[in-house]
């Protein structure tokens, strides 16, 4: 049996409605930051990418802004040096400028100090965005 014209277009208009809607619904969510606002407590582990931001818990905004520098060795390549990657980070306090600071793996930096506590880079993954652990503790 074969539907008339007016039925088959209404079903593919339906169809191709539907579509697009689910498929802006995967835009929407794809580009929007789905760290902001993601609470850390202090003695917490946790992990970003660049471009997330997280909340600490004096109120103020961390960004992992990216990887600047990578010169550490391949894994698997035997190196007379393991190199060093320095990942960049933003500190912002309401109603101040944000505060740029680096971490490093190798030589250099693995912490810093703020607001009475430590953050920490524990490691840092290898590839194109890589994500980072990190630990925010109070600073002795």
């Amino acid at each position: 049996m074969k539907l008339p014209a007016v039925i088959r277009l209404r079903s593919a208009a339906a169809w191709w409605l539907s579509c697009a809607i689910v498929l802006c619904a995967g835009c929407a969510t794809a580009a929007s930051d789905g760290d902001a606002g993601r609470a850390i407590a202090d003695g917490t582990d946790f992990s970003m990418r660049p471009g997330d931001r997280v909340t600490l818990p004096d109120r103020s905004e961390l960004r992992y802004v990216d990887v600047v520098t990578d010169s550490r060795c391949p894994p698997e390549v035997r190196c007379v040096w393991a190199g060093d990657a320095e990942v960049a980070f933003t500190r912002t306090v309401a109603g101040a400028a944000a505060q740029s600071f680096s971490l490093h793996t190798g030589r250099g930096a693995r912490s810093e100090d703020f607001g009475g506590r430590r953050l920490a880079l524990v490691s840092l993954a290898r590839g194109k965005g890589p994500q980072a652990e990190l630990r925010l503790d109070p600073a002795p």
